[in-house]
């Protein structure tokens, strides 16, 4: 591809993005499967710019204040702003010849002139601007993160590693790394999981006999955390009670598997059938068999009822607003609203009351979120115990010492796992047992 073809690309995978709230890196992965004719090179130049597009949005979308941000308008702004692209010609990238875009007007070419000899940052910038979230965050965040808001911010905005688990069922640390390395694929040791490992390059892992055998799953090392402290171990019954695509249910079910791989007193629940149908295909690769899935009614299920006080630990994984996972997923944090943080909220509480309905006195529920927000996770937590005495909470650094031979990082009574403070995603935990 010429360079003007790859702004051209970058400038329609951008317009893709902004038309959906879905996930980024289906997006991505679906518009360079639709154009074969996209080499390594160029899906690497066309990609890497419409990530770090939508990391530098809010600056970008600051400087365009006179401008309508349009997908067009963005490009044209990250190279008038960025000084490695600044002797680029204009005309040669906008030619309107072969795949390039159409050339300049006269509106565009007044705003290329205006940013030249500009940077992406400016001291009039406000932090929500400069810091790259939406002015409304402001309040929450600065709650959360207090002084620590510049480093928490910053980090949340940089590229993720990718961690894998090591599936304990198949394999163990060393063998799969032998196997990913025979393949030339590095990794290294992570600082908290004993089952996390980090790879070290952009590779296809779906490719790997790693992955095709069952060696290894993606999955961060915060995730990891998260479910290791749930304790699951064989003969108990356990509920993923949020399970999704299957994750965390996974991790549990190769910490109840013994010497067979038959986990049928675990559970996996989720109101999206066709969630639950992907774990369906991920169980057989991973080598377990007999998880149990149930299809959670919004109201009244009877499931519950039937149920109530039989599971020794239910993971409560909450849907929530993601920002735990901006790393990975950066448009997303431009597609949150006060009122769709609000709903979440309304949903984490409902979810709350409904999943202790079936931790068995002296059992534990454990609340998770993949966010930072304070709203979504300590205010949870304390709203659910004013108005539960049955249910009281386990300090994190107790259960951390009953699972990790490493010290906790934290001395607060709840978990917060974030890219700035343990290089993982962003998430929190809160154990509580049942006390009646």
């Amino acid at each position: 591809m010429t360079p003007g073809a790859r702004i051209q690309a970058a400038i329609e995978l951008i317009e893709a993005i902004g038309g959906t709230d879905a996930p980024v890196d289906g997006i991505v992965e679906r518009f360079v499967r639709a154009r074969r004719y996209m080499g390594s090179k160029d899906r690497r130049s066309v990609t890497g710019r419409v990530y770090g597009i939508l990391r530098r949005y809010g600056r970008l979308s600051w400087w365009l204040a006179e401008y309508a941000v349009t997908s067009r308008a963005l490009v044209l702004a990250d190279l008038a702003l960025h000084a490695d692209e600044r002797e680029a010609e204009f005309d040669a990238l906008f030619s309107g010849l072969g795949h390039a875009p159409e050339p300049l007007d006269e509106e565009e070419q007044a705003l290329a002139a205006r940013l030249s000899g500009q940077t992406l940052n400016d001291a009039d910038m406000p932090d929500w601007v400069s810091l790259e979230y939406s002015d409304w965050l402001d309040g929450p965040l600065k709650a959360a993160f207090g002084e620590a808001l510049v480093g928490e911010m910053t980090a949340l905005n940089s590229p993720a590693p990718l961690d894998l688990r090591i599936n304990s069922v198949r394999a163990d640390v060393n063998m799969a790394r032998k196997v990913l390395a025979d393949e030339q694929i590095k990794t290294e040791r992570t600082p908290y999981s004993p089952l996390a490992i980090r790879v070290l390059d952009r590779i296809n892992l779906r490719g790997s006999r790693a992955f095709r055998e069952g060696l290894i799953e993606v999955q961060d090392e915060g995730s990891q955390i998260i479910s290791a402290l749930c304790g699951a171990k064989p003969g108990m019954t356990v509920v993923d009670y949020c399970a999704g695509a299957g994750g965390k249910t996974l991790a549990l079910a190769a910490q109840m598997a013994t010497d067979g791989v038959d986990v049928d007193t675990l559970w996996a629940c989720d109101t999206q059938e066709r969630f639950l149908g992907r774990l369906s295909k991920r169980t057989a690769r991973a080598g377990v068999e007999g998880i149990q899935q149930h299809v959670l009614a919004e109201t009244d299920d009877a499931w519950i009822a039937e149920n109530e006080g039989f599971a020794d630990v239910v993971l409560v994984d909450a849907p929530c607003s993601g920002m735990g996972t901006w790393r990975r997923n950066p448009g997303a944090k431009w597609s949150l609203t006060a009122e769709r943080l609000d709903e979440s909220v309304a949903r984490q509480s409902k979810v709350l009351e409904t999943a202790a309905r079936l931790t068995r006195p002296g059992g534990r529920m454990i609340y998770a979120t993949c966010s930072l927000l304070r709203e979504e996770n300590e205010d949870r937590v304390e709203a659910f115990l004013a108005a539960h005495p049955d249910f009281a909470p386990i300090p994190v650094s107790d259960v951390w010492a009953e699972t990790f031979d490493i010290p906790c990082p934290t001395d607060a009574p709840y978990l917060r796992l974030s890219p700035a403070t343990t290089g993982t995603d962003g998430f929190f935990c809160a154990i509580l047992t049942r006390l009646t």
